[in-house]
């Protein structure tokens, strides 16, 4: 059982990376932080997004975040309890040197394990 959840989990990882494709990412990073938060093992609910896309150059963080959503709206509707978002310009990622923020910590219960 533990491993038919897990081969989801990475059904799941690329079909967010395959449709995030459509935003012609430079930099694209999906990892699976579920292992992070009080789910059962192999869970496939949470999930932090690096993105970097000429395609959101001239756009506020909301607008770049909705475009994410909007693609990603069946896997948000249906699997995906939380997606940590970094979503970056080209410029953007440069300006950080390819670095990002580590998502919060769970705060809905203790850390399964």
């Amino acid at each position: 059982m533990v491993r038919a959840v897990a081969c989801r989990s990475l059904k799941i990882k690329n079909v967010i990376e395959t449709k995030l494709h459509a935003l012609q990412p430079q930099f694209l990073e999906v990892i699976n932080e579920s292992h992070k938060h009080n789910v059962p093992v192999g869970s496939e609910s949470h999930f932090k997004v690096t993105i970097v896309s000429s395609e959101f150059n001239g756009k506020k963080l909301l607008a770049r975040h909705r475009m994410v959503n909007t693609i990603l709206a069946e896997e948000l509707a249906h699997s995906i309890h939380a997606l940590y978002l970094h979503t970056m310009t080209i410029e953007e990622w440069f300006e950080k040197s390819g670095t990002v923020n580590n998502a919060p910590p769970c705060l809905g219960g203790s850390t399964a394990k």
